[in-house]
């Protein structure tokens, strides 16, 4: 399964992939980040939903990766597009069939390309976090926030809290991708089926029916981040999510590996 890995990793390095990938969740967390101590106290809003966000919220432990926090469901949106794509694209381009002439062992190469995907995923987090924190301590003095207690133990805390949520909300966001690769086997078709449901359909659903909203998958997956007033907690959310994620990763592990596999 090393060899795996290893040969899904130099797909994953490609410049036109790593940088472009790198670069652009790196200036969006950093524009968040940015429009979040630069328009302090706006009651036009400077946070997340147009809510907004003091100088003294920003002062405390929390404060420090309040503007990573905001941006972990796109940076899950972007690990969901790039696990769908790398996933489907072996039947696309029928690459599979070699794979599996050099690795019979179906399970280990699925194994394998996951966890260079999240390896990937905690690449692009953890850049997305450090560009985050440049920019809050460059701008705090311009909004009169005060940096001391990021550095206490209690700012340490809220930062791997963070890291670590956003961490488990990535890959899970990135988990859903590569399951609806091997279900439609096209990364248009998973990439689109993705995108729409966790930024269109789920949001009117729960939005037209609260009630649902504590049973979706997206809500839920959003909910581990803990940067919305959800109704339902943090447990919960873990508990539906292992659910939702190991039951359908159960289903598609199952096809792929008894699907016939054709040049």
């Amino acid at each position: 399964m090393i060899n795996v890995i290893w040969a899904e990793m130099r797909k994953l390095r490609r410049p036109t992939l790593l940088l472009s990938t790198m670069a652009i969740v790196t200036l969006l967390t950093a524009l968040f980040t940015f429009l979040t101590f630069w328009r302090v106290g706006d009651p036009k809003g400077n946070g997340r939903s147009g809510e907004m966000v003091t100088a003294q919220f920003l002062s405390t432990p929390k404060g420090i990766v309040y503007g990573f926090s905001i941006v972990a469901f796109l940076l899950g949106i972007v690990a969901l597009c790039i696990f769908a794509s790398q996933t489907a694209q072996e039947y696309t381009y029928g690459t599979l069939r070699n794979l599996l002439v050099r690795q019979p062992g179906r399970m280990k190469i699925l194994a394998g390309k996951y966890i260079s995907m999240v390896l990937f995923a905690v690449l692009m987090v953890l850049l997305s976090l450090a560009s985050s924190v440049a920019i809050a301590y460059l701008l705090a003095p311009h909004a009169h926030v005060t940096t001391s207690s990021w550095t206490t133990s209690a700012g340490i805390t809220a930062l791997a809290t963070a890291l670590g949520n956003v961490l488990l909300s990535v890959a899970s966001f990135g988990t859903v991708g590569m399951i609806l690769g091997l279900l439609f086997r096209s990364p248009i078709s998973a990439i689109a089926t993705g995108v729409i449901w966790f930024l269109i359909l789920e949001n009117i659903l729960a939005g037209l029916v609260t009630s649902t909203a504590k049973w979706l998958p997206g809500q839920n997956i959003t909910n581990l981040t803990t940067t919305q007033n959800f109704t339902f907690t943090y447990q919960h959310s873990l508990i539906m999510d292992a659910i939702y994620l190991i039951v359908s990763g159960a289903i598609v592990s199952l096809l792929f590996k008894r699907r016939d596999v054709s040049n």
